[in-house]
């Protein structure tokens, strides 16, 4: 048996709502199958006031056994470090991670907001908020640099706004099964089985995207998204294309832009106006390209894609 306990910060409950949706296991297929225990969830947790109390403070003092704490949303520390912005069982909610974060065996952190901040930690963030390990591109958030859990790893970041479904069933399951070992975590302990690739991979608009072939319309099913409407699929870091939502579609499938929300960065130009689903140039050339892209063969590289692009590259290929 592996207890859960997800706890939730300064959160919107987006990645509750998509954990919730979960197909490839289910949450259902979790505990059935294996052997997960759920301690206490924000919609599915039964204790309630003092009961839910009792319950932390005996997984605080090792009584009841944390094998994963799970956490969405950012660590409040508002207002001055005191976190009393957010508070939670009698106490602010950063006591209760600090605490818990020193039994539990493994520590996940799910969704951009307690990866690295997102969108509460925008400039001027109020909240001083924080993400458990990560502050934007920072390292250290609230529990430090060097912390590690009780089995000896640091924060597993399961960064997206929201984070797919299965990244977060597959993780606990890879955990709950004895096989987290075999999971390499990247720089910033995402978990390379999903976040190795970009979200360009398996893209349906490839082929669009080799030619230059753009499309400037919001659900469109041919022309990328990459030239006009700020898609950041070439340079985010996700498995959207080849593990689909819903087991169906992806954004870019759906005819909308990446918004690279499984980056540190996100959201990116802090959302000034006209950046958002605006792709920003000079002189024509994307301020951004895809990595290996160098800005001074770009040029070049257009007119020979568009000279050498088939007529059939700008043909709509849903159509039956």
């Amino acid at each position: 048996m592996t207890n859960v306990l997800w706890l939730q910060g300064g959160a919107c409950s987006g990645n509750t709502m998509s954990f919730l949706n979960a197909e490839e296991p289910t949450v259902c297929d979790l505990i059935s199958d294996f052997g997960i225990n759920v301690l206490w969830h924000p919609s599915l947790g039964l204790e309630l006031g003092e009961n839910l109390q009792g319950m932390l403070w005996n997984c605080v003092l090792g009584k009841i056994p944390v094998d994963i704490l799970v956490f969405e949303g950012t660590v409040v520390n508002a207002p001055n470090g005191t976190g009393e912005w957010n508070r939670f069982a009698h106490r602010p909610m950063k006591n209760w991670v600090s605490d818990l974060a020193k039994v539990a065996k493994y520590v996940v952190a799910v969704g951009d907001c307690a990866t690295w901040g997102g969108i509460p930690a925008m400039a001027p963030n109020p909240s001083e908020s924080q993400g458990l390990q990560f502050l934007k591109r920072q390292k250290g958030g609230f529990l430090g640099v060097d912390y590690r859990s009780k089995a000896g790893l640091p924060v597993i970041n399961i960064p997206g706004c929201p984070a797919h479904p299965d990244w977060i069933t597959q993780i606990l399951v890879a955990i709950a099964t004895g096989r987290i070992g075999d999971i390499t975590l990247d720089e910033f302990h995402r978990p390379q089985t999903f976040f190795k690739t970009f979200t360009q991979t398996g893209c349906t608009r490839n082929i669009h995207f080799a030619y230059k072939a753009t499309t400037a319309e919001f659900g469109q099913r041919k022309g990328c998204l990459f030239y006009d409407l700020g898609c950041r699929g070439p340079m985010t870091h996700s498995s959207c294309n080849r593990i689909l939502w819903n087991r169906v579609s992806s954004k870019t499938r759906a005819g909308m832009p990446c918004l690279g929300c499984t980056e540190p960065e996100f959201p990116f130009f802090d959302l000034k106006p006209g950046t958002v689903f605006k792709t920003q140039t000079v002189m024509g050339v994307p301020k951004e390209l895809p990595p290996g892209v160098k800005q001074k063969d770009y040029a070049l590289l257009t007119v020979v894609a568009k000279d050498t692009a088939p007529a059939w590259a700008d043909e709509d290929f849903f159509l039956v």
